[in-house]
């Protein structure tokens, strides 16, 4: 399994955004210059985990970036769905492959279909026991 940058890079904005939580509010362009990442990809990014609920935006004067929930509250399972959708580690396990016409040749004869959606769940526990308080430290 391997996380794609988009996931990756949540995470690392979501760890930075979480370093100013209690201060004052910080823009996607502060963001962007503290992570080293690119300003076009960081408020793609910030769009996508307001969206998710994980970041709150405001325009305007006062306005800014927080975060929507204390860093304590947030998982790293939360960032990462929040890109990625449910962590599903085989296309059989994910709706969202399922829906977009991709398929495993095998499904429907394969016998360990049915074991896939535990390991899911222990990749998923794994990464909800992570939270970005944690993980800022």
């Amino acid at each position: 399994m391997r996380l794609s940058n988009m996931a990756d890079y949540a995470v690392v904005i979501m760890s930075a955004a979480s370093r100013h939580c209690g201060f004052a509010r910080v823009s996607a362009t502060d963001l962007a210059a503290e992570t080293g990442l690119a300003l076009p990809t960081t408020q793609k990014l910030v769009s996508i985990l307001t969206k998710a609920g994980l970041l709150r935006s405001a325009r305007g004067t006062g306005g800014g970036i927080t975060l929507a929930r204390p860093a304590a509250a947030i998982t790293i399972a939360d960032i990462i769905e929040a890109v990625e959708g449910p962590i599903a580690l085989t296309t059989c396990c994910d709706s969202h492959k399922q829906a977009m016409g991709q398929h495993c040749v095998k499904e429907g004869s394969c016998n360990v279909q049915a074991h896939w959606p535990v390991v899911n769940n222990a990749v998923r526990g794994a990464l909800a026991q992570i939270n970005l308080a944690g993980l800022t430290r």
